[in-house]
């Protein structure tokens, strides 16, 4: 019966917050979708405005290349390479110059060293562990009875909610990256005036996606939280 009533208080957590990860991945798909099959003002590429914006700031030592996947662009501050996708690394669409100069706008926050930056990089190992192993240590402590098995249960909710901080600071620096690119790419000369709407609407359509992770990792922490509680009451 508790974890029949563990399950009600699942959906009550997440199911707002996964309707909203559902929705934006459908934003994102919609926008890619239409704003790749509109050539942007400059006739660029996706790999052309990356370089275009990293060289305009004075980034020199930031190789920009290709990678495999679909919309798997990132930019990785260890090795400084800045990796496009098929999509947009060749593309000249609205869509693909958004996303490079987004990318290219990690590349300018570490330039700047920004500490956000620096955090998240570091937390990536961690957060991987955490986000597999959290929840496994968490059910190992729910079904042990006494002190040990909360304690246990605790460590699972601590591992796993890495992966919430991680979120709730990747998200800041998303959209700053977003910023970048909107700025510099409204100066350049690289779009034309008309393209600024699909600019805004692809790399909001993202924003949205990582404001939803974040909710979604806060809300699993939180009926993690209540479930243990719960018991303990119990």
């Amino acid at each position: 019966m508790f974890l029949f009533g563990g399950y009600g208080l699942y959906i009550l957590f997440s199911l707002p917050a996964l309707i909203l990860g559902l929705w934006a991945q459908a934003k994102v798909r919609s926008a890619f979708n239409k704003f790749s099959r509109i050539r942007n003002g400059s006739g660029l590429t996706g790999a052309q405005v990356a370089g275009r914006m990293l060289e305009n700031k004075g980034i020199f030592d930031v190789q920009v290349e290709q990678t495999r996947g679909m919309l798997s662009d990132h930019y990785d501050p260890g090795k400084q390479v800045l990796r496009l996708s098929p999509q947009v690394y060749g593309s000249s669409s609205v869509a693909a110059a958004g996303i490079a100069a987004h990318e290219a706008g990690h590349a300018l926050q570490h330039d700047q060293g920004s500490l956000m930056l620096r955090v998240r990089s570091a937390m990536v190992p961690s957060v991987q562990i955490g986000s597999w192993l959290g929840p496994i240590i968490f059910m190992i402590g729910l079904f042990l009875s006494g002190t040990m098995g909360t304690s246990i249960a605790w460590v699972g909710i601590g591992l796993f909610g890495l992966t919430a901080l991680f979120a709730l600071i990747t998200l800041p620096v998303e959209l700053d990256a977003s910023r970048k690119a909107k700025a510099w790419l409204s100066t350049s000369g690289v779009i034309a005036q008309q393209d600024k709407k699909g600019i805004n609407r692809v790399l909001d359509a993202a924003a949205l996606t990582y404001v939803a992770a974040a909710i979604q990792a806060v809300t699993t922490i939180l009926y993690y939280a209540f479930l243990l509680l719960g018991r303990r009451r119990r």
